[in-house]
Protein backbone atom coordinates (compact mmCIF):
# COMPACT_ATOMS: atom_id res chain seq x y z
CA UNK A 1 0.00 0.00 0.00
CA UNK A 2 1.30 3.25 -0.83
CA UNK A 3 -0.04 6.94 -0.39
CA UNK A 4 1.34 9.22 -3.01
CA UNK A 5 0.22 11.72 -5.68
CA UNK A 6 -0.88 9.62 -9.20
CA UNK A 7 -0.52 10.97 -12.77
CA UNK A 8 -1.66 9.58 -15.78
CA UNK A 9 0.32 9.19 -18.88
CA UNK A 10 0.24 12.83 -20.49
CA UNK A 11 0.68 14.60 -17.16
CA UNK A 12 -2.72 16.63 -17.44
CA UNK A 13 -4.62 14.09 -14.68
CA UNK A 14 -2.98 14.53 -11.22
CA UNK A 15 -4.82 13.13 -7.84
CA UNK A 16 -3.80 11.98 -4.39
CA UNK A 17 -5.98 8.88 -3.73
CA UNK A 18 -6.19 7.77 0.16
CA UNK A 19 -3.92 4.49 -0.74
CA UNK A 20 -2.89 3.12 -3.85
CA UNK A 21 -3.45 -0.96 -3.58
CA UNK A 22 -0.62 -3.48 -5.67
CA UNK A 23 -2.39 -6.95 -5.26
CA UNK A 24 -0.62 -9.81 -6.66
CA UNK A 25 -3.54 -12.44 -6.90
CA UNK A 26 -7.28 -12.94 -6.95
CA UNK A 27 -7.83 -13.45 -3.43
CA UNK A 28 -5.81 -10.04 -2.62
CA UNK A 29 -8.37 -8.17 -4.85
CA UNK A 30 -11.60 -9.86 -3.44
CA UNK A 31 -10.59 -8.71 -0.07
CA UNK A 32 -9.42 -5.28 -0.63
CA UNK A 33 -13.36 -4.99 -2.21
CA UNK A 34 -14.65 -6.48 0.68
CA UNK A 35 -12.78 -4.35 2.91
CA UNK A 36 -13.34 -0.70 0.86
CA UNK A 37 -16.90 -1.95 0.63
CA UNK A 38 -17.49 -2.65 4.17
CA UNK A 39 -16.07 0.66 5.00
CA UNK A 40 -18.36 2.56 2.48
CA UNK A 41 -16.01 3.40 0.31
CA UNK A 42 -15.03 3.56 -2.94
CA UNK A 43 -12.66 1.38 -5.64
CA UNK A 44 -11.44 2.74 -9.14
CA UNK A 45 -8.69 0.42 -11.13
CA UNK A 46 -6.00 1.88 -12.92
CA UNK A 47 -3.88 0.51 -15.68
CA UNK A 48 -1.15 2.08 -17.42
CA UNK A 49 -2.62 5.66 -16.88
CA UNK A 50 -2.74 6.23 -20.51
CA UNK A 51 -6.14 7.40 -20.60
CA UNK A 52 -6.33 10.99 -20.24
CA UNK A 53 -9.98 11.57 -19.14
CA UNK A 54 -10.75 10.98 -15.12
CA UNK A 55 -11.79 7.44 -15.23
CA UNK A 56 -9.92 6.43 -12.23
CA UNK A 57 -9.69 9.65 -10.24
CA UNK A 58 -10.84 9.13 -6.82
CA UNK A 59 -9.47 10.02 -3.19
CA UNK A 60 -9.86 6.81 -1.43
CA UNK A 61 -8.89 3.20 -2.90
CA UNK A 62 -6.97 3.16 -6.23
CA UNK A 63 -5.98 -0.20 -7.62
CA UNK A 64 -3.59 -1.24 -9.93
CA UNK A 65 -3.61 -4.44 -11.56
CA UNK A 66 0.01 -4.46 -12.99
CA UNK A 67 1.53 -7.53 -10.99
CA UNK A 68 -1.07 -9.63 -12.73
CA UNK A 69 -0.02 -10.35 -16.32
CA UNK A 70 0.18 -13.13 -18.45
CA UNK A 71 -1.20 -15.59 -20.41
CA UNK A 72 -2.86 -18.05 -18.29
CA UNK A 73 -3.39 -20.77 -20.78
CA UNK A 74 -4.81 -21.21 -24.57
CA UNK A 75 -7.17 -23.09 -26.44
CA UNK A 76 -4.97 -23.39 -29.86
CA UNK A 77 -7.62 -25.53 -31.86
CA UNK A 78 -10.24 -22.53 -31.56
CA UNK A 79 -7.22 -19.55 -30.67
CA UNK A 80 -8.86 -18.10 -27.93
CA UNK A 81 -7.07 -17.54 -24.58
CA UNK A 82 -7.34 -16.21 -20.95
CA UNK A 83 -4.77 -13.93 -19.65
CA UNK A 84 -4.51 -11.81 -16.97
CA UNK A 85 -5.90 -7.94 -17.04
CA UNK A 86 -2.94 -6.22 -16.39
CA UNK A 87 -0.69 -7.64 -19.22
CA UNK A 88 0.05 -4.63 -21.57
CA UNK A 89 -0.77 -4.84 -25.21
CA UNK A 90 2.83 -5.65 -26.27
CA UNK A 91 3.63 -8.50 -23.81
CA UNK A 92 0.23 -9.81 -25.16
CA UNK A 93 1.63 -9.95 -28.65
CA UNK A 94 4.49 -11.46 -28.07
CA UNK A 95 3.24 -14.45 -25.73
CA UNK A 96 0.40 -15.16 -28.27
CA UNK A 97 2.65 -14.88 -31.21
CA UNK A 98 5.44 -17.82 -29.12
CA UNK A 99 1.46 -19.51 -29.41
CA UNK A 100 1.50 -18.77 -33.04
CA UNK A 101 -1.58 -16.09 -32.09
CA UNK A 102 -2.50 -12.84 -33.05
CA UNK A 103 -5.30 -10.62 -32.04
CA UNK A 104 -7.22 -9.26 -34.90
CA UNK A 105 -6.15 -5.59 -34.63
CA UNK A 106 -4.65 -3.10 -32.21
CA UNK A 107 -4.31 0.57 -31.58
CA UNK A 108 -1.66 3.22 -32.30
CA UNK A 109 -0.25 2.62 -29.04
CA UNK A 110 0.59 -0.74 -27.44
CA UNK A 111 1.32 0.04 -23.82
CA UNK A 112 -2.20 -0.08 -22.56
CA UNK A 113 -3.09 -3.05 -20.19
CA UNK A 114 -5.59 -5.32 -22.07
CA UNK A 115 -8.41 -4.86 -19.36
CA UNK A 116 -8.24 -1.05 -19.67
CA UNK A 117 -8.18 -1.11 -23.22
CA UNK A 118 -10.84 -3.04 -23.94
CA UNK A 119 -12.85 -1.53 -20.93
CA UNK A 120 -12.87 1.63 -22.62
CA UNK A 121 -13.41 0.82 -26.30
CA UNK A 122 -9.82 1.33 -27.41
CA UNK A 123 -9.47 0.30 -31.41
CA UNK A 124 -7.25 0.38 -34.10
CA UNK A 125 -8.36 1.43 -37.96
CA UNK A 126 -10.05 -1.17 -40.58
CA UNK A 127 -13.66 -0.45 -41.26
CA UNK A 128 -13.96 -4.09 -40.99
CA UNK A 129 -12.45 -4.39 -38.24
CA UNK A 130 -13.85 -4.12 -34.57
CA UNK A 131 -12.51 -2.30 -31.08
CA UNK A 132 -10.23 -4.52 -28.88
CA UNK A 133 -13.41 -5.17 -27.11
CA UNK A 134 -15.07 -7.10 -29.47
CA UNK A 135 -12.63 -10.20 -28.62
CA UNK A 136 -13.99 -10.29 -25.43
CA UNK A 137 -15.91 -13.63 -24.93
CA UNK A 138 -15.61 -14.36 -21.01
CA UNK A 139 -14.75 -12.61 -17.68
CA UNK A 140 -13.72 -13.83 -14.70
CA UNK A 141 -14.87 -10.76 -12.25
CA UNK A 142 -14.94 -9.97 -8.50
CA UNK A 143 -18.12 -8.13 -7.86
CA UNK A 144 -18.57 -5.43 -5.58
CA UNK A 145 -19.17 -7.95 -2.14
CA UNK A 146 -16.00 -9.38 -3.09
CA UNK A 147 -17.05 -12.76 -5.05
CA UNK A 148 -15.62 -13.91 -8.33
CA UNK A 149 -18.01 -14.74 -10.87
CA UNK A 150 -17.42 -15.85 -14.60
CA UNK A 151 -19.18 -15.40 -17.22
CA UNK A 152 -19.58 -16.62 -21.10
CA UNK A 153 -20.64 -15.24 -24.26
CA UNK A 154 -22.08 -18.10 -24.73
CA UNK A 155 -24.24 -18.82 -21.84
CA UNK A 156 -24.78 -14.80 -21.21
CA UNK A 157 -24.12 -12.76 -23.94
CA UNK A 158 -26.01 -9.74 -22.90
CA UNK A 159 -23.49 -9.56 -19.95
CA UNK A 160 -20.75 -9.93 -22.25
CA UNK A 161 -22.36 -7.62 -24.72
CA UNK A 162 -22.36 -5.31 -21.27
CA UNK A 163 -18.84 -5.84 -20.10
CA UNK A 164 -16.87 -5.46 -23.07
CA UNK A 165 -16.70 -1.66 -22.47
CA UNK A 166 -17.87 -1.46 -19.04
CA UNK A 167 -15.70 1.84 -17.44
CA UNK A 168 -14.62 -0.36 -14.39
CA UNK A 169 -17.89 0.03 -12.98
CA UNK A 170 -19.51 -3.69 -13.02
CA UNK A 171 -16.65 -5.10 -11.11
CA UNK A 172 -12.77 -6.10 -11.32
CA UNK A 173 -11.51 -8.05 -14.31
CA UNK A 174 -9.06 -10.77 -13.20
CA UNK A 175 -8.87 -13.16 -15.90
CA UNK A 176 -10.61 -12.19 -19.57
CA UNK A 177 -11.34 -15.12 -22.34
CA UNK A 178 -10.46 -13.49 -25.87
CA UNK A 179 -10.86 -14.84 -29.15
CA UNK A 180 -6.98 -14.16 -31.33
CA UNK A 181 -6.53 -15.55 -35.03
CA UNK A 182 -3.69 -17.31 -36.41
CA UNK A 183 -0.60 -15.51 -35.71
CA UNK A 184 -0.41 -13.21 -39.32
CA UNK A 185 2.16 -10.88 -41.15
CA UNK A 186 1.55 -7.25 -42.28
CA UNK A 187 3.17 -5.40 -44.97
CA UNK A 188 3.43 -1.48 -43.33
CA UNK A 189 3.54 1.32 -45.87
CA UNK A 190 3.43 5.12 -44.84
CA UNK A 191 3.02 7.43 -47.89
CA UNK A 192 3.02 11.38 -48.10
CA UNK A 193 0.62 13.25 -50.10
CA UNK A 194 -1.78 16.58 -50.36
CA UNK A 195 -5.06 17.06 -48.31
CA UNK A 196 -7.54 16.65 -51.42
CA UNK A 197 -5.59 13.77 -52.98
CA UNK A 198 -6.20 12.02 -49.97
CA UNK A 199 -9.65 13.00 -49.87
CA UNK A 200 -10.09 12.19 -53.58
CA UNK A 201 -9.68 8.77 -53.32
CA UNK A 202 -10.71 8.16 -49.60
CA UNK A 203 -13.14 5.63 -50.08
CA UNK A 204 -10.78 3.24 -51.85
CA UNK A 205 -8.50 3.30 -49.65
CA UNK A 206 -10.95 2.39 -46.64
CA UNK A 207 -11.90 -0.16 -49.19
CA UNK A 208 -8.98 -1.62 -50.44
CA UNK A 209 -7.05 -1.83 -47.20
CA UNK A 210 -7.50 -4.56 -44.42
CA UNK A 211 -6.10 -0.89 -42.18
CA UNK A 212 -6.43 2.54 -43.74
CA UNK A 213 -5.64 5.53 -41.65
CA UNK A 214 -4.17 9.27 -42.30
CA UNK A 215 -2.92 11.84 -40.40
CA UNK A 216 -3.46 15.61 -41.00
CA UNK A 217 -0.38 18.25 -40.31
CA UNK A 218 -2.01 21.56 -40.05
CA UNK A 219 1.33 23.43 -40.25
CA UNK A 220 2.18 22.05 -43.84
CA UNK A 221 -1.72 20.84 -44.61
CA UNK A 222 -0.13 17.84 -45.90
CA UNK A 223 -1.33 14.37 -44.82
CA UNK A 224 0.62 10.89 -44.17
CA UNK A 225 -1.15 7.94 -45.27
CA UNK A 226 -1.15 4.63 -43.83
CA UNK A 227 -1.69 0.98 -44.79
CA UNK A 228 -1.07 -2.24 -43.49
CA UNK A 229 -2.12 -5.55 -46.11
CA UNK A 230 -1.41 -8.63 -45.95
CA UNK A 231 2.20 -9.08 -47.70
CA UNK A 232 1.52 -9.24 -51.93
CA UNK A 233 -1.97 -7.21 -51.15
CA UNK A 234 0.03 -3.74 -51.36
CA UNK A 235 -2.23 -0.79 -52.90
CA UNK A 236 -0.34 1.24 -55.54
CA UNK A 237 -0.96 4.84 -55.01
CA UNK A 238 0.21 7.09 -57.91
CA UNK A 239 -0.82 10.36 -55.82
CA UNK A 240 1.53 9.94 -53.25
CA UNK A 241 5.35 9.22 -52.28
CA UNK A 242 6.24 6.08 -50.95
CA UNK A 243 8.77 7.09 -47.56
CA UNK A 244 9.17 3.77 -45.75
CA UNK A 245 7.81 0.26 -44.94
CA UNK A 246 8.19 -2.88 -43.97
CA UNK A 247 6.71 -6.37 -43.40
CA UNK A 248 6.35 -7.83 -39.72
CA UNK A 249 4.08 -9.54 -37.75
CA UNK A 250 0.89 -8.24 -36.92
CA UNK A 251 1.56 -7.11 -33.11
CA UNK A 252 4.90 -5.53 -34.28
CA UNK A 253 3.73 -3.57 -36.90
CA UNK A 254 -0.01 -2.33 -36.00
CA UNK A 255 1.44 -0.04 -32.94
CA UNK A 256 4.71 2.25 -32.59
CA UNK A 257 6.08 3.58 -29.22
CA UNK A 258 5.67 7.47 -29.09
CA UNK A 259 8.25 9.13 -27.08
CA UNK A 260 6.58 12.68 -27.39
CA UNK A 261 3.46 12.55 -25.05
CA UNK A 262 0.32 14.36 -25.35
CA UNK A 263 -3.24 15.63 -24.50
CA UNK A 264 -6.24 14.27 -27.39
CA UNK A 265 -9.82 14.59 -27.92
CA UNK A 266 -11.48 11.88 -30.21
CA UNK A 267 -15.36 11.52 -31.35
CA UNK A 268 -16.64 8.21 -32.89
CA UNK A 269 -18.89 10.07 -35.78
CA UNK A 270 -21.52 7.80 -38.13
CA UNK A 271 -19.33 6.76 -41.04
CA UNK A 272 -20.78 8.58 -43.83
CA UNK A 273 -20.33 11.86 -41.85
CA UNK A 274 -16.89 11.46 -41.51
CA UNK A 275 -15.34 12.97 -44.49
CA UNK A 276 -17.75 16.64 -43.97
CA UNK A 277 -16.83 16.58 -40.36
CA UNK A 278 -12.82 16.35 -41.44
CA UNK A 279 -13.19 18.96 -43.66
CA UNK A 280 -15.06 21.25 -40.60
CA UNK A 281 -12.42 20.66 -38.70
CA UNK A 282 -9.48 21.19 -41.03
CA UNK A 283 -11.34 24.72 -41.94
CA UNK A 284 -12.04 25.70 -38.03
CA UNK A 285 -8.29 24.36 -37.42
CA UNK A 286 -6.72 26.24 -40.67
CA UNK A 287 -8.66 29.43 -39.57
CA UNK A 288 -8.05 29.99 -35.89
CA UNK A 289 -6.08 27.31 -34.35
CA UNK A 290 -3.25 26.95 -37.25
CA UNK A 291 -0.66 28.99 -35.27
CA UNK A 292 -0.63 27.12 -31.85
CA UNK A 293 -1.79 23.51 -32.39
CA UNK A 294 1.16 21.91 -34.46
CA UNK A 295 0.25 17.96 -33.44
CA UNK A 296 -1.79 16.01 -36.18
CA UNK A 297 -5.34 15.07 -36.50
CA UNK A 298 -6.07 11.19 -36.85
CA UNK A 299 -8.40 9.86 -39.55
CA UNK A 300 -9.26 5.95 -38.79
CA UNK A 301 -12.72 3.67 -39.03
CA UNK A 302 -13.85 1.24 -37.12
CA UNK A 303 -16.24 -1.62 -37.78
CA UNK A 304 -19.89 -1.44 -36.17
CA UNK A 305 -19.83 -3.83 -33.39
CA UNK A 306 -22.78 -4.77 -30.33
CA UNK A 307 -21.30 -3.44 -27.19
CA UNK A 308 -23.61 -1.81 -25.22
CA UNK A 309 -21.50 1.35 -24.62
CA UNK A 310 -18.69 0.94 -27.42
CA UNK A 311 -18.59 4.18 -29.47
CA UNK A 312 -19.42 2.11 -32.57
CA UNK A 313 -22.43 0.41 -31.08
CA UNK A 314 -24.88 -0.99 -34.64
CA UNK A 315 -23.14 2.12 -36.91
CA UNK A 316 -19.80 1.82 -38.85
CA UNK A 317 -17.64 4.40 -37.63
CA UNK A 318 -15.10 7.14 -37.98
CA UNK A 319 -13.17 8.62 -35.50
CA UNK A 320 -11.19 11.99 -35.19
CA UNK A 321 -8.58 12.42 -32.94
CA UNK A 322 -6.92 15.89 -31.80
CA UNK A 323 -3.72 15.76 -30.85
CA UNK A 324 -2.04 18.75 -28.63
CA UNK A 325 1.31 18.45 -27.01
CA UNK A 326 1.50 17.43 -23.36
CA UNK A 327 1.93 20.19 -20.73
CA UNK A 328 0.85 22.81 -23.25
CA UNK A 329 -2.85 24.38 -22.64
CA UNK A 330 -5.46 22.07 -24.70
CA UNK A 331 -8.85 23.37 -23.63
CA UNK A 332 -9.32 25.93 -25.93
CA UNK A 333 -8.60 24.18 -28.71
CA UNK A 334 -10.62 21.00 -27.61
CA UNK A 335 -13.10 23.01 -26.71
CA UNK A 336 -14.19 24.83 -29.88
CA UNK A 337 -13.95 22.35 -31.95
CA UNK A 338 -15.66 19.69 -29.53
CA UNK A 339 -18.99 21.26 -30.98
CA UNK A 340 -18.80 20.08 -34.68
CA UNK A 341 -18.09 16.71 -33.50
CA UNK A 342 -21.77 16.86 -31.26
CA UNK A 343 -23.38 18.13 -34.48
CA UNK A 344 -22.83 14.83 -36.18
CA UNK A 345 -23.76 12.55 -32.95
CA UNK A 346 -20.28 12.01 -32.00
CA UNK A 347 -20.07 9.63 -29.77
CA UNK A 348 -16.91 10.48 -26.99
CA UNK A 349 -13.79 8.28 -26.76
CA UNK A 350 -14.06 7.65 -23.37
CA UNK A 351 -10.28 7.43 -22.05
CA UNK A 352 -9.97 10.95 -24.05
CA UNK A 353 -11.01 14.71 -23.10
CA UNK A 354 -14.64 15.45 -23.53
CA UNK A 355 -17.19 17.40 -22.05
CA UNK A 356 -20.00 15.75 -22.67
CA UNK A 357 -22.02 13.80 -19.07
CA UNK A 358 -25.41 11.08 -18.67
CA UNK A 359 -27.87 13.23 -19.78
CA UNK A 360 -26.17 13.95 -23.40
CA UNK A 361 -25.00 10.33 -23.08
CA UNK A 362 -27.71 8.81 -22.76
CA UNK A 363 -29.12 10.00 -26.41
CA UNK A 364 -26.38 8.67 -28.09
CA UNK A 365 -26.52 5.17 -26.83
CA UNK A 366 -29.22 3.20 -27.32
CA UNK A 367 -28.65 0.82 -24.22
CA UNK A 368 -27.35 3.17 -21.87
CA UNK A 369 -30.37 2.65 -19.71
CA UNK A 370 -30.03 -0.82 -19.91
CA UNK A 371 -26.24 -0.81 -19.04
CA UNK A 372 -27.31 1.36 -15.69
CA UNK A 373 -29.92 -1.01 -14.19
CA UNK A 374 -27.40 -4.23 -14.98
CA UNK A 375 -24.13 -1.77 -13.54
CA UNK A 376 -27.03 -1.19 -10.17
CA UNK A 377 -27.57 -5.22 -10.06
CA UNK A 378 -24.38 -6.09 -9.66
CA UNK A 379 -22.90 -2.75 -7.22
CA UNK A 380 -25.94 -1.53 -5.50
CA UNK A 381 -23.55 0.65 -3.08
CA UNK A 382 -21.43 2.23 -5.64
CA UNK A 383 -18.48 0.78 -4.15
CA UNK A 384 -16.68 1.01 -8.58
CA UNK A 385 -18.38 4.80 -8.52
CA UNK A 386 -16.17 7.57 -8.12
CA UNK A 387 -17.80 11.00 -8.57
CA UNK A 388 -16.78 11.74 -12.34
CA UNK A 389 -18.33 8.09 -12.86
CA UNK A 390 -21.56 8.49 -10.89
CA UNK A 391 -21.95 11.85 -13.17
CA UNK A 392 -20.94 10.55 -16.47
CA UNK A 393 -23.95 7.80 -15.66
CA UNK A 394 -25.94 9.85 -14.39
CA UNK A 395 -25.71 7.85 -10.78
CA UNK A 396 -26.09 9.40 -7.55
Amino acid sequence: MTTEEWNNWSGSLRFTPERIETPQTEEEVCELVRQTADAGGTLRVVGQGHSSSPLVQTDDVLLSLEEMTGVESVDADRHQAWVRPGTNIEQLGEELLDEEMAVHNQGDINVQQIAGAIGTGTHGTGDTLGNLSTMLLGVRMVTADGRIIERNIEDDPDFIHAARVSLGTLGIFVGLRIQAEPAYKLHRQEWCTGVEECLDHLDDLIEQNRNFDFYWYPRSDEVKIRTLNPPGETPELGYAELQKENIDWAPRNLSRQRMLKFDEMEYSLPASDGPQAFRRVRDKMLAEHRRDVGWRTLYRTVAADDAWLSTSYKRPTVTISLHHNASLPFWKFFNDIEPVFHSHDGRPHWGKKHNLRADRLATLYPKFDDFRRLRRQLDPDGVFLSDYMAELLGER
